[in-house]
């Protein structure tokens, strides 16, 4: 049964840090990725990562502050906030796609529940 557990969410300050962490349980897929959802908004794509040789691409809106990695043997993905904002508000999710890149919601298979983050101006 595939599972994915995001942490790490809270409150920071503007200018401030975060990392995200995302635990993966059961099969192994080729992409993971981060997404996020802003009230009244739709979820968009963050960060996403291949599994086999950690190729990473990101959303021009976080590029140069976030970054996203992997750790295979304790089948973790994170995603390390930089240089926050308060439009990064939102809830982060974490996803598992078997499409290479994957840059849209369609693209991947499975969900974890998601973790809030708030930034405070």
């Amino acid at each position: 049964q595939v599972q994915l557990a995001e942490s790490g969410g809270g409150l920071v300050q503007a200018g401030g840090s975060l990392r995200l962490s995302c635990a993966a349980s059961g099969r192994t897929f080729s992409n993971y990725g981060w997404f996020r959802q802003a009230p009244g908004k739709e979820r968009e794509f963050v960060a996403g990562i291949t599994w086999n040789y950690g190729n990473t691409y990101y959303a021009d809106s976080v590029k140069g502050r976030f970054t996203i990695s992997r750790d295979s043997l304790k089948k973790m993905v994170y995603l390390q906030m930089n240089s926050v904002k308060p439009e990064d508000t939102a809830v982060y999710y974490c996803a598992a796609a078997n499409i290479i890149p994957a840059l849209t919601v369609g693209s991947y298979n499975y969900w974890g529940q998601g973790t809030r983050v708030t930034v405070s101006s």
